[in-house]
């Protein structure tokens, strides 16, 4: 199933909503906001949400998660002032991936602006290399993440 004929996920699917904002730099010329913009608020998103459940910043532990794929459905335009909240959930947790499933939504709508996709793939911290497993607290921390 392509992502094109996937249902779109409403507010209910995703077990945390983040609260971002937009900024002013963030519209391009066209009035909205500009597409790479998306990428960032769930590279936010998904780190905020580990550094808060870990209780320090992951960058201390000794195997990172860097992104090996990401992608992004635009499914209607946002722009500065909105208020937006960011869904995060975790389609998938293998020996030394996560997969999460995100959505940008306008601050009291269910429908998305945009549902993304985002791997993260755990290495080590020195090296950035050699793949490494899950480390137990990353995996204890997004555990009421997954769906089912």
């Amino acid at each position: 199933m392509s992502d094109r004929d996937r249902p779109v996920p409403s507010r209910a699917d995703f077990p945390v909503l983040r609260p971002q904002s937009t900024r002013w730099s963030d519209d391009d010329r066209y009035g909205h906001v500009n597409n790479v913009v998306h990428y960032a608020w769930f590279d936010t998103a998904v780190n905020g949400h580990l550094i808060e459940r870990l209780g320090h910043d992951t960058r201390q532990l000794p195997a990172i998660g860097l992104v090996v794929e990401t992608g992004c459905r635009y499914l209607a335009p946002l722009g500065f002032p909105d208020q937006l909240e960011v869904g995060i959930a975790v389609t998938s947790i293998g020996r030394s991936s996560i997969t999460y499933e995100l959505a940008v939504f306008r601050a009291g709508e269910d429908r998305p602006a945009s549902v993304g996709r985002f791997v993260h793939v755990y290495v080590d911290r020195d090296e950035q290399r050699t793949t490494v497993p899950v480390p137990d607290e990353v995996r204890a921390a997004v555990a009421h993440l997954v769906r089912g």
